[in-house]
């Protein structure tokens, strides 16, 4: 169906067509059984990776797919031919774009919605108008999009690649000093475990990180007295602030989570300096929730751009542990800032939390400059 065809009176099916024709290249074609044979790709795969994209499974007979479709098939058989991914990581992969992607994709639709709407005001839209308009914004939208991805693409690689030169005795890399030990006046009656490990590539290793949660206080009570616009307004204050301050301290924004932002970052000196400033810019808001946060120290395991691990876990009991204002963090996070200047350490006593029958909290603070010696007369 042309753009043109969908002109007069908003007619949803006709209109939802044509948008699938300007978006995928062409209408649905093939049936679940026929997108197999053209792609080569074994039927019971196709179902599996169009599920892990977040789809759900179609009929038999029924015509879903498109060309598009066909050719993203034959290029996922072409990265396992070439050696990059396997069968089973696919799965995972078609797995983390799809939740990825769909976040950005319902954000991106109900943008260009609002916008359509204001634009034509009480105007009555029709369909050839919203195609066009579609039409023309679809490339700035795609150029962005891939802009950003090759950005973010260039700095990871960069810093895959500092990282293995240092590994090897080629470069300086970027290593955190050696932790002292810490002793908090007791053990911290744990299992911490570890995070599985896996050796190949695909699942990207296991690395010691320091992870971090950071919240909004009383986000709950709060957001039940506020309209559509001032929570939106509280959110965007709360991602800004917390991911300019992530971003300017070499960290990296994991996920949010809600009212939770989840970052990581290589050393536990700069997520320290991360939390301590998000609180200091917190603590200056007028109006605003307060913010609190967990840091924890440990192996993590990175996958498609998640992590998982006991440090995690912690940091996560962590943050619900702390008050206002404040950032906790475990025992192995303080050793590993244990014996400099920058930060003062107090151990807190051990409380029992989910998962952990002795969790001991350790108060993070900036160090406070001690005053200057007078001159002896």
């Amino acid at each position: 169906m042309s753009a043109d065809e969908a002109v007069g009176p908003l007619d949803a099916d006709a209109l939802r067509r044509a948008v699938e024709e300007l978006l995928l290249g062409g209408g649905r074609a093939w049936t679940r059984a026929e997108i197999a044979e053209r792609s080569g790709v074994a039927a019971d795969r196709t179902v599996q990776i169009w599920r892990a994209l977040g789809f759900p499974e179609a009929e038999d007979g029924e015509r879903v797919f498109t060309d598009a479709d066909v050719e993203a098939l034959r290029a996922g058989e072409r990265l396992i031919e070439a050696g990059l991914i396997t069968e089973e990581s696919e799965t995972m992969m078609a797995r983390a774009l799809g939740h990825h992607l769909s976040r950005l994709a319902e954000w991106q639709v109900d943008t260009l919605w609002a916008w359509l709407r204001r634009d034509m005001g009480a105007a009555a839209p029709d369909g050839a108008g919203l195609i066009d308009r579609a039409a023309g914004l679809l490339p700035e939208m795609e150029l962005m999009q891939q802009h950003v991805w090759r950005r973010h693409l260039a700095a990871y690689a960069g810093r895959a690649l500092t990282e293995t030169a240092g590994a090897f005795g080629g470069g300086t890399g970027h290593q955190a000093p050696p932790a002292a030990a810490y002793d908090p006046g007791g053990e911290e009656a744990t299992d911490r475990g570890s995070a599985p490990v896996n050796g190949t590539q695909e699942w990207g290793g296991v690395r010691d990180r320091a992870v971090g949660f950071t919240d909004m206080v009383g986000y709950t009570r709060m957001s039940r007295g506020l309209d559509g616009a001032e929570l939106g307004r509280v959110i965007d204050w709360f991602e800004s602030l917390t991911g300019g301050v992530v971003a300017d301290g070499r960290g990296r924004v994991v996920k949010t989570i809600g009212d939770e932002v989840f970052f990581v970052c290589d050393t536990a000196s700069d997520a320290a300096d991360i939390a301590l400033e998000i609180t200091a810019r917190a603590e200056r808001e007028q109006g605003l929730p307060q913010l609190r946060t967990g840091l924890a120290h440990g192996p993590v395991l990175s996958r498609f751009g998640d992590l998982f691990g006991a440090a995690v876990n912690i940091a996560a009991r962590l943050t619900a542990l702390a008050r206002p204002d404040t950032v906790l963090v475990d025992t192995a996070f303080a050793g590993e800032l244990a014996g400099g200047t920058a930060y003062d350490l107090r151990a807190l006593r051990p409380v029992p939390v989910r998962g952990y029958s002795r969790l001991r909290p350790v108060l993070l603070r900036r160090a406070t400059p001690a005053p200057p010696r007078r001159p002896r007369p």
